[in-house]
Formats: C-alpha cells, structure tokens, sequence
C-alpha cells in the first residue's frame, strides 16, 4: 500500500491562504470569563514542564478547564490556543489532552486555520499527537463540520484525508469525514480503485463500504458488482449530546450578540439523512446520474452565491419526487417550476397509500402526511394536486390519526370556488372531525381562523384583483358564522369566547384595511345574536375584544364608502348599526335595553321581559332605572375599575389638601356635584367617564375607548 500515499493531486497552500479571521473578529467584543483565563493559562503553563518539574498536580486545573469550556464555550482566541495545545508536543498526559478535546465547545465559528493545524497533525511521524488523540481529533472535526466558517478548507484537504485510508485506527471516522465531504469533483478513478482494493483486502469494511456508496451516488455507472452490497456504516453522528451541547452553546453566544448572522446556511446544501444515521426512508435522497464534466449538479451546491451563480445549469435529480423532502430542490423548482413535478409527487404519495391500505407497506398514513406537511411549511404552498389528493385521502381518513397535521396543511388551502373547496374538501373534514365536542369545534374553528389569515396575507401581496375573492371570502364568514354561534353555547367560557374573536379579528381585516377593499367587498359581519352574546359575558376583556372587533368594523364601513366607493346593503348597514347603538347605549348613553334610539335594537330582548325587568329594578330602590345599570359606573363588569379610578384620583388629591368627604360610588352625574360642593374631589362628569376609558386602556382593554371614539363625537373630541 505504499503507492497509496501519493493519491493527492490537491494541496493544502490555498487553504491555509484563506485562514479565517471572521470568527476572531466576531468575538472581539467578548473576553473569557477570569476563571477560564486562569485556567487556561495554568494549562498552558503546565504543559511547557515535566509532571515532576510542576510542584502540584494539574488534573484538577484540567477538570475546571474542562467544566469551564462545557457550561461556557471556548472563544477564537481560547479556542485556538487549546489546538495548539492539543496537536503539538507537550508534557500532558494522555488523559488530560483526551479530556481537553472532549469539551472543545466552539462558541462561534472555526476558523480555516484550525481546521489546517488539525488536519496537518494527522499521520504517521515522530511529532505527531498519539494515535489515540488523532482519532479523538478526527471525530472532533466530523462533530464540529456545520460550524466550519469555511469549508473549503475542508475540500482542499480531501488528498490528505483520503491517504489517512491507510491507517486502521483512524480509518473509520476518516470515512466518515469524507462521506461528509465528498463532491463529485472527488470521485476520481484512482480513488475508486484505491478504495476497491482496501475495501477487499479489509474484508468490506463497513466504513469503507459506507463510503463507496457515497461515491457510487456521484458514478454509479462505474461503480458496479458486490462492492457497495455488505454491510455499511450509516455514519451516525458520533455524540449526539455533545452536538445538542454545542447548538445550546452557540445559540446563547448568538443571543449575546443580538445577531445570528454567521449561522450555518444548510438550506443550500442538498438533505443527506443517511449520512446522519436515518433509516426507512420515506422519500428518495437528491441524486443526479446524468452529470457531466461541465454541467452542475444539486449535489455541487453549497452556499447561496453558487446557488444563485448556476441556477440555469443545474442539473435536475433523478427522482422528482425528492422535492418533498429536500430544501434545497424546493428552492430550485420554485424559482424554475416544473409543471411534471408535483405531478410526479402526488403519483407516488397516491401510490403509497394505495399500498399503506391494501396492507402491503409498512408506511404509515401519518408518515406520509408529515412528509406533505414538511413541504408545504417549506414553500408555503399547497398545490391543486395535492389538494385533490388529500380530498381523496378523506374518504377513508378515520378522523383521528394525524388530525392536527391534516388542518396544518389544509390551512395552505389555495383561493377557490367557495362551493367547490366546502363540497370536496371542508365538509369532508368537518365529518371526519366533528364529533359532538366543542373541542373538535374549536379544532375546526382555529383551522378557519387560520386559512383566513393565510387567504389574507396572499391577498395583501396580490399585485391584481383576484376575481373569488369578494365572493369566497364572504361565504367563508357566513359559512363559520353558523359554527361560532354554536360553539357559544356548548362551550360557553372565556377560551372558547377569545378563540371565536380571534376569527372576526381576522374578518375585520377585510372591511378596515385600504388595500384590501380595493381587491375584496367582501359584506359578512358577525351575527347580532353572537356578538350580544359576547357583550354580556362575564368577562371585561371579552367584552373589549368585542368593541374592538366593532370599531375596526365602523372604521371599514366609512372607509369603504368613501374611498373604495363601495355600496353596502342596507341589510348589513340596519344590522350592524343595530348592535353597535345598544352597546353604546348600554356603556356611554345610559339607554340599555333601549329601541327607541335611531337603528337601536334593544339587544333583540322582547320587550315584555325588558318592562318585567323594570319593574324588578324599581322595587329594590337602587336608586338607578334598569337603563343605567350597565354603563361603566353600575355593571358589574366594570365598576370596579371605576371606583378604582375614583380612589386614585380622590389619593392625589389628598396629597394636595385634605378632602371633606369621599364617594360611596357607584358614581353618576348628580353625585359628582353634590360631592364637589361637600367637600370632596371635584370632577365633571365628562371628565370622570373619559378617565374610566383611559383607565381600561391602561390595563389592555382599549377596545371599549375605540369603539366609542370612532362612534361618539363627544368621545373622539378627547
């Protein structure tokens, strides 16, 4: 094997011209803490002497050394001294340089230059770190590949790497790094040779078989017979912990700074699971056999400049359907759609659960959603086709397995015919899901919720009028309408009411946004009885929620009026001003219940039950008719924060002169001024109410100061 040491044709002088100096600069804002300092130097002190020449024992220095490094990482600067350390001669033992290696915690990048020092002590020679260490060194290097600020570095070194082949201790994490490595610019007929021989002469290694493999992806072609059928190492990642470590580390580091700027790109880089120990396979990795020497392949992509640089000459892969499973193809056909492509996706995903359901494939319905999921959250689309697919998949859905995976994808549910999604898609679901819960309910709700907000965010960014949109958005409304009012009533609590004003949040996009209304008239408002139903929950911030979804509302209807110069119904007009006087009337005009206003409703209450309630409200001598109980002073959402208002202002003003006489409450216009000409705090009625609004506004319930400014004129006057 003695020829086997001179298979280099590239050498290592460009790499160590491009040592880094990124990394280094990234951290001059930051020092070591003292006590890693101390060590640090302690070590590298030590290491310079003899054990006997020490005067005291440096393995404890080491283990704080050590610890030190795990709980903070090791900056550039710390870094690369501790690589110095590591691969040149010294007096540590074993034990203690093996200790060092384990817990080299990179905190940002490494630089070129490291890795060179690294890959430069590997081998044979009488200066050279113990076997022991250059293997520790080796794995280090597969550990620490994704973090490498230049992987150039790593390519140019390929000759070298491969001739560490040559030696058996290193030879299995040595596969490993070039596994991780290769390019199809490596594949050379000299190395394939080379590995065939070694191969048999170790008796199909496993690492070495892994390693054919790799290269029979770039020419499986050349690479023919029982060479690549053993057994193969699936190069595992050698410590998981220690990489979730170092992810925890850098991550902490990168917060520090306030920039992640310098993480690793690996979105441009084609997916390689198998490299990473994954198993059963769902989806075809990326490969392209029909390369050649001067076209480019996806496996040849590496950082975004060459992906931009070469975008026209890239070769597709053999396997379409990859497209489901690799970003970096997702990008590729994004920016060069092809129309056979999602075509030949949804052909396999069709014939897998054909098998998955004639019982002739292990593969779960589960798996082959989440892989549809993973694409989908990729690209943020659902194409058409797999649209159908899925509709089909709900004839024999059970409702239950993947359910939150199905509405996370169906929430990418592209702009249609509103009859047509509903017919072929929503209504299946909704049997499938719809059990007699107000859980599932809620579950298809938030779906609802959600797709509105995707169909509002493409909207936004549509550049022309979309034709359905008017129409599909409005039957969207009223099609969910029906379900929230529902809801109210199986699940009547605040989570159920903040879900439900989560939705008409979303809907009053669509008549208070300018842009918006140019493109979509879309007339569905929340249903009378839903939003009295609301007004008179049990709960403060539910009740501001509601104003706020009103106010966005009236602010839409004026601004569609007047500057999309779009007609309403007066259906809509009547229904809307009906309920938003009576909330009015009920907070501010002291008219609760009240229809004889202009557009009032009464809140729909019959008016027998109204003058019964009157009546009741006289006989217990409060003081108050029923048309005042609700507003700010008297309901008993809100009274509280009123006399709360009432005592801070009554607190300020003792500390300006001693008053006479304080409030009782509930406050009212009459006991204002009596209490001011008694002695106590004196505030105008006005000023009193506008306070209570500013005082829920404090505590984020300005829905209420909202809809009674764009409503009341003595209000928006403020």
């Amino acid at each position: 094997m003695s020829g086997f040491l001179n298979l280099g044709d590239e050498g290592l002088g460009e790499a160590q011209g491009n040592a880094s100096g990124r990394a280094q600069a990234g951290a001059l804002s930051f020092e070591a803490s003292p006590e890693m300092q101390a060590s640090l130097s302690n070590v590298l002190q030590a290491s310079k002497l003899p054990a006997k020449q020490r005067g005291a024992d440096i393995r404890p220095t080491v283990d704080q050394l050590a610890s030190l490094a795990y709980d903070q990482g090791l900056l550039p600067v710390d870094l690369n001294q501790l690589i110095d350390l590591v691969t040149t001669p010294n007096f540590l033992n074993q034990a203690s340089l093996a200790s060092i290696i384990r817990n080299l915690y990179p905190a940002t990048f490494v630089g070129s230059d490291l890795i060179i020092k690294i890959i430069g002590c590997l081998g044979h020679g009488k200066l050279k770190p113990s076997l022991t260490i250059q293997v520790a060194l080796l794995k280090w290097l597969i550990m620490i590949q994704n973090v490498v600020e230049n992987r150039n570095c790593l390519l140019q070194a390929y000759p070298v790497l491969f001739n560490l082949l040559d030696t058996a201790v290193l030879r299995t994490h040595a596969c490993h790094l070039l596994a991780l490595v290769t390019r199809r610019r490596h594949v050379r007929p000299h190395r394939i040779q080379a590995l065939l021989l070694l191969s048999r002469q170790t008796g199909n290694e496993p690492a070495l078989t892994g390693l054919l493999r790799v290269y029979k992806d770039y020419y499986p072609e050349i690479i023919v017979g029982d060479a690549t059928r053993g057994k193969a190492s699936a190069f595992n990642h050698p410590d998981s912990q220690w990489r979730e470590r170092l992810d925890e580390i850098q991550r902490a580091h990168a917060q520090r700074r306030a920039s992640r700027s310098e993480k690793p790109l690996d979105a441009f880089r084609v997916a390689r699971h198998r490299l990473n120990g994954a198993k059963d396979l769902l989806i075809p990795e990326v490969h392209t056999s029909r390369a050649t020497e001067n076209s480019i392949t996806l496996e040849e992509i590496e950082t975004v400049d060459g992906f931009v640089k070469n975008l026209e000459k890239i070769e597709l892969p053999n396997q379409l359907i990859a497209i489901l499973g690799d970003p970096l193809l997702q990008k590729l056909l994004l920016l060069r759609p092809q129309a056979q492509a999602h075509l030949r996706a949804c052909n396999w995903l069709n014939s897998y659960t054909q098998d998955m359901m004639a019982g002739s494939s292990d593969i779960r319905l589960v798996d082959i959603l989440n892989t549809l999921k993973d694409y989908v959250m990729a690209t943020k689309t659902l194409p058409p086709i797999f649209l159908a697919f899925l509709g089909e998949v709900m004839d024999t859905w059970d409702g239950v397995e993947g359910r939150e995976i199905v509405l996370d994808i169906l929430t990418y549910t592209p702009l249609a015919d509103f009859h047509e999604l509903l017919v072929n898609i929503f209504q299946p679901l909704e049997r499938r899901i719809l059990d007699g819960t107000s859980r599932s309910q809620l579950q298809i709700l938030e779906f609802f919720t959600s797709l509105l907000r995707r169909w509002i965010v493409c909207w936004m960014s549509s550049e022309k009028r979309l034709p359905r949109a008017s129409e599909s958005a409005a039957h969207l409304v009223a099609h969910v309408n029906n379900l929230c009012l529902a809801l109210i009533q199986t699940s009547n609590n605040m989570s159920t009411h903040g879900k439900v004003l989560d939705f008409y949040y979303q809907t009053s996009f669509l008549t208070s946004d300018a842009y918006l209304l140019t493109h979509i008239q879309a007339t569905a408002i929340p249903p009378a009885t839903l939003i009295y139903n609301l007004f008179f929950a049990a709960s403060p911030l539910t009740v501001s929620r509601v104003c706020s979804v009103v106010a966005r509302y009236k602010e839409g209807f004026q601004l569609a009026m007047s500057v999309a110069n779009i007609n309403y119904t007066p259906k809509h007009i009547s229904e809307f001003n009906g309920f938003l006087m009576d909330i009015c009337n009920c907070l501010w005009k002291q008219h609760a219940l009240s229809n004889e206003d202009t557009n009032a409703k009464g809140c729909l209450i019959a008016r027998p039950v109204v003058e019964d309630l009157s009546s009741y409200v006289t006989s217990l001598s409060l003081g108050c008719p029923l048309a005042s109980l609700f507003t700010l002073s008297y309901s008993p959402i809100f009274s509280l924060y009123a006399i709360s208002l009432l005592r801070e202002l009554e607190e300020e003003a003792e500390e300006q002169e001693s008053l006479d006489i304080k409030h009782a409450g509930p406050v009212t216009k009459a006991s204002l001024g009596i209490l001011g000409n008694r002695g106590g705090i004196n505030l105008s009625w006005d000023d009193y109410r506008r306070g209570v609004l500013g005082y829920l506004s404090s505590r984020d319930m300005d829905g209420i100061e909202h809809m009674l400014s764009v409503t009341i004129k003595t209000v928006r006057r403020r």
